[in-house]
């Protein structure tokens, strides 16, 4: 973030605004509608403006700008035509510690103001930092029709019942859990409906039963190969609503961001050769956090299924009767060739595409090399950048051809993507000369030579 997104409570607090025309007038309006206690210091004012000043809403002083009409303000708005005002506006503003906002200026703020859905007391606010003010706008359109006017009354009536809530439940655990199953279920369904008596009474009903302990539950998850665009609704869903997330090296930053704020999150590793915990300790994490009435996410890389060894925890967690849910992610395969430009089949170059990984359960290399020679075929190797010599040596060695071109791609589908290209027998050096890094993918076969032309994204060739 370049900004510290905040909301601050001004109602009843002195705000100036410096300029009296239409621009300034909308800002008026939004100080206003927060409460503020505005004053607008203008030669002349804006039809709406003079308006609001005949009513006694905002208070209007025919000057121009001088310093000390900024002292003991709240914060300062500068909206004149006049630069030279407006930085001087902002000079003075910020000589006495006081927030202010230049329209149209970045640079001469020290805060800005944001696209507002208002759907009080749920307020959501979008901004550009004054960088892109169409597009927050647009965004802010978009929300507009997401959600409903009614989710206002939705929060007016959480926040009545919040202390009733808080002394039947005493986790706060409990309460979440109580409260999204309220507001996503039957009751918040009534509100939006516009029946709030009948939803006020079904939620009375509610509190009278006996508290339940916290279901636990497990959701193992595939966040893709790093671009959180790719990931699937569902996904997203419940990222949101985990109370602990358990996740490993593979799953990017970015998806890490959209994981819910205040979820626990638990790094395992599983860095080649530098697991934080083996194995079978996290398939035991899993099961103890869940007998503990908790919902986790378990997070991996990829998809759980393909070579995140997936099927081996669900395994445990069925022998202990943990109730659980598996939501495929992209493979790193499908993705990450795709961001190279590499097609896995092709009709003139490959009728079959075959996973393989490049350590084995030993730490060993040792694959069915006669299986991944065969013509016409896609070979495309998880985990094995650090074994990468062995392995094109070993397949030149079983009868591929020493010219087949091969790549090796880091980072994919993430801007920071780095894709290296070479025939099989120089591919190793080449990697070795570009200081590529995990997490990184290995595709070899005639599709890769395709790569030429058929390269889309805007990562980085070496």
């Amino acid at each position: 973030m370049d900004a510290l997104p905040i909301f601050m409570n001004i109602r009843q607090q002195r705000c100036v605004v410096i300029g009296g025309g239409e621009v300034a007038a909308r800002k008026v309006l939004m100080l206003r509608k927060a409460g503020a206690a505005v004053e607008v210091y203008s030669p002349e004012l804006y039809p709406e403006l003079q308006t609001l000043a005949e009513q006694g809403d905002i208070l209007h002083i025919a000057d121009t700008f001088q310093p000390p009409q900024l002292d003991g303000a709240r914060l300062v708005v500068a909206a004149t035509d006049d630069e030279d005002v407006n930085q001087a506006v902002s000079q003075e503003a910020q000589a006495r510690n006081i927030p202010v906002n230049v329209v149209d200026a970045p640079a001469l703020c020290t805060f800005t103001m944001p696209s507002i859905v208002d759907r009080s007391p749920i307020v959501i606010a979008i901004s550009s930092g004054g960088a892109a003010p169409v597009l927050a706008r647009s965004i802010r359109s978009k929300i507009e029709t997401m959600v409903p006017a009614t989710y206002g009354r939705l929060a007016t009536l959480a926040a009545r019942f919040r202390d009733r809530v808080k002394q039947h439940f005493p986790t706060t655990q409990q309460r979440r859990m109580f409260w999204e199953e309220v507001l996503q279920g039957p009751i918040g369904e009534q509100v939006l409906a516009g029946q709030e008596l009948a939803a006020e009474a079904a939620l009375v009903q509610k509190l009278e039963q006996p508290a339940r302990a916290p279901r636990g539950e497990v959701y193992l998850v595939g966040g893709g190969p790093g671009d959180p665009d790719l990931l699937t609704f569902r996904a997203l869903r419940l990222m949101q609503q985990a109370d602990v997330c358990v996740y490993d090296k593979l799953v990017s930053p970015e998806v890490m961001e959209l994981v819910r704020r205040d979820a626990e999150l638990v790094y395992v590793g599983k860095a080649r050769d530098q697991h934080t915990l083996p194995q079978e300790e996290i398939n035991e994490l899993l099961v103890r956090l869940a007998q503990d009435g908790k919902r986790v996410l378990r997070l991996k890389g990829g998809d759980p299924f393909i070579f995140g060894r997936g099927g081996e925890e669900i395994e445990t967690l069925m022998a202990h009767g943990i109730p659980f849910q598996v939501v495929p992610g992209v493979t790193a395969a499908s993705g990450v060739a795709s961001y190279a430009g590499i097609p896995l089949t092709h009709r003139d170059f490959a009728q079959t595409c075959i996973f393989t990984t490049g350590h084995l359960k030993d730490g060993t290399v040792d694959l069915d090399w006669p299986a991944l020679v065969r013509p016409q075929q896609t070979v495309v190797i998880y985990m094995g950048l650090a074994a990468l010599p062995e392995i094109c040596q070993q397949l030149i060695a079983h009868g591929l051809s020493a010219d087949t071109p091969a790549a090796v791609v880091q980072h994919g589908t993430l801007p920071s993507q780095r894709v290296v290209t070479e025939s099989l027998q120089n591919l190793a050096a080449k990697v070795a000369e570009a200081h590529l890094k995990s997490p990184s993918l290995i595709v070899i076969g005639g599709v890769v030579g395709l790569r030429s032309k058929l390269a889309w994204f805007e990562g980085r060739a070496d």
